[in-house]
């Protein structure tokens, strides 16, 4: 088998790859700002929930994580899960992205001096002005090596909807590599995921720079 025909072969994987990484970052960014308010706020028992939450999620593997997803409808409810399997990846995969991304927004907001509160707050600011247009900002400079470290893994770990029986690039390497008893799929794979997170980190740099008026 030639090697235009493994990439012809491969390339619906790389498109669902593609897709399991878009759709993760799509919920699970703006998921894990609502987690860190809530790990953040002064009720007790939503900051609990959320400390918990955070806990379960970093504290468990993505795989099984995946499979509690995935088979829990049917064991819980007794749903039928056939038509489930793609939406529990991306569902298991943005809560799971949303806990870290959480605790990387929680630190760059803490790390921004109270004093730029008070000074908003003179200067008429309401508090979600104050957020808006002051804090994130600056939160976005601190956590972007933070964020660009995160996107690069979840580039790698989308490997893992193999899991669930789910046929994206690196399951369709392996099968194509068992039918041929080649590792020219492997490879190919590899080359993908590299080539993949290099966009990625000159994406994240690029933006990085353009960000840098806070020097």
């Amino acid at each position: 088998m030639s090697l235009f025909t493994i990439i012809s072969l491969m390339s619906e994987g790389m498109y669902r790859t593609v897709g399991i990484f878009v759709l993760t970052l799509l919920f699970s960014l703006p998921l894990g700002l609502i987690v860190c308010f809530g790990r953040m706020s002064k009720n007790f028992i939503i900051r609990t929930i959320t400390k918990i939450y955070i806990s379960i999620l970093r504290g468990t593997p993505l795989m099984l994580q995946l499979m509690v997803v995935y088979f829990g409808p049917y064991y819980l409810f007794k749903m039928s899960i056939g038509e489930w399997r793609y939406p529990a990846i991306i569902v298991a995969f943005a809560i799971n992205y949303a806990a870290y991304f959480a605790e990387i927004y929680r630190s760059g907001i803490e790390a921004i001096p109270k004093g730029q509160y008070e000074a908003a707050g003179l200067l008429g600011y309401n508090k979600i002005q104050t957020f808006v247009k002051i804090i994130l900002p600056q939160v976005v400079k601190i956590i972007l090596p933070s964020v660009t470290n995160e996107v690069i893994t979840l580039v790698k770990d989308t490997s893992l909807a193999y899991t669930l029986s789910y046929l994206e690039m690196f399951a369709l390497a392996k099968q194509i590599a068992a039918a041929q008893t080649t590792m020219v799929p492997f490879v190919v794979a590899g080359v993908f995921y590299y080539i993949f997170n290099l966009l990625v980190s000159v994406t994240m740099e690029q933006f990085e720079k353009k960000i840098n008026y806070f020097k």
